[in-house]
């Protein structure tokens, strides 16, 4: 059976099966769609696949048995409508299958169909009306398939929201309000489909992101307790890119996404100047408050830089308004806005617990 792309109808009967004469079935939708009442959706549109007339002709076998007729001869003369091959003609090693065909006026008028002559063994010119029931019908306009199934979809725009949760509410309408057949399913596409592929990609890329920060960050220091502080700029940062992206009333997208591994990788390189730094004193002799606090008042200026300079870069991309601004607006954001958190974490909070993730083998107060 056909799986349809978006079904649905107002008043709870977004799809019917409907058996027409001579056994057709087709699949109509009704005068609405269940996706134009869920809030986002824009340009609702069904596909149109039915609408063209279609000669239906079902033979009378009472009325040929009368003159002596069988179906095959009768549907042999109705096949002349769209091309009866007739024989064989050879040209050398090429071989054509001549047709017969009536004139395209022929074809298009009814009555014409109804008066065409069928001969009876005694010689007779029958009309087909004598012989058949023909009228038009509405048939399909078009048929369309994917792996080889039968699908009719049905398309949206999405504005003023996510594609996510317009897709989570669509889903829950059409389930609500499109009764469906036996035999029929739903498939989803287009954005929604990709955002969900890259956000299965995501789901693994961001905890590797974390990975292989924090095995650096011990391959640098050897130990996991100068790692730890560094690595709490991570979690800072994405709360900034987070609360960023709320100011703005942007929805979490892929590109977002993308900005918080970008954002986490300049958040860690300001933790591990400033550390780097409070190690270098410790090893001089300073203790842990002292260290920490020369650090922060010695690196505020290449901290403060690298955060200003990645900031700047990006700001151009958080106010463009242009082609690509959908994608480079919520990448911007996420980035301005963590690097302001952890830029505070590495300056303010740091120095202040350095000496508490600080272990005792390296000599000096905790």
């Amino acid at each position: 059976m056909p799986p349809c792309g978006f079904p649905g109808g107002e008043g709870g009967h977004g799809i019917r099966v409907v058996r027409q004469r001579g056994g057709f079935e087709a699949v109509t939708a009704k005068d609405g769609l269940a996706l134009r009442g869920v809030p986002g959706a824009a340009d609702a549109k069904a596909e149109q696949v039915a609408g063209l007339p279609y000669p239906r002709i079902r033979i009378d076998r009472h009325a040929i048995a009368r003159y002596g007729l069988n179906a095959s001869e009768v549907l042999d003369v109705v096949k002349a409508m769209g091309g009866k091959t007739v024989g064989q003609v050879m040209e050398g090693q090429r071989r054509f299958a001549p047709q017969v065909r009536f004139q395209e006026s022929g074809r298009m008028d009814i009555e014409r169909i109804r008066n065409i002559k069928v001969a009876d063994p005694q010689g007779r010119l029958l009309p087909l009306s004598q012989l058949a029931e023909v009228w038009v019908e509405q048939g399909p306009a078009q048929i369309s398939r994917e792996n080889v199934h039968r699908m009719i979809s049905v398309e949206t725009n999405v504005r003023g929201r996510d594609v996510g949760g317009f897709a989570a509410d669509a889903q829950r309408a059409i389930a609500r309000r499109v009764p469906l057949p036996p035999g029929y399913r739903i498939s989803w596409g287009g954005q929604f489909q990709n955002m969900r592929e890259a956000s299965e990609r995501l789901t693994i890329a961001v905890p590797l992101a974390f990975l292989v920060i924090f095995v650096l960050l011990y391959a640098t220091f050897h130990s996991a307790r100068p790692a730890l502080p560094i690595f709490l700029n991570v979690p800072v940062a994405a709360t900034g890119g987070i609360l960023a992206l709320l100011l703005r009333g942007m929805p979490f997208s892929i590109s977002a996404g993308v900005g918080f591994i970008a954002l986490f990788g300049v958040a860690v390189l300001n933790g591990l100047v400033l550390v780097t730094f409070i190690r270098q004193l410790r090893r001089k002799g300073m203790s842990a408050a002292e260290a920490a606090l020369h650090a922060g008042e010695d690196r505020l200026r290449p901290v403060l830089m690298t955060a200003m300079v990645a900031s700047f870069g990006f700001l151009p991309m958080a106010l463009s308004t242009g082609a690509g601004a959908e994608v480079q607006k919520p990448l911007a954001t996420v980035v301005i806005g963590g690097l302001i958190t952890s830029t505070m974490l590495t300056l303010l909070v740091l120095p202040a617990i350095y000496g508490w993730f600080e272990g005792k083998a390296e000599g000096g107060e905790a």
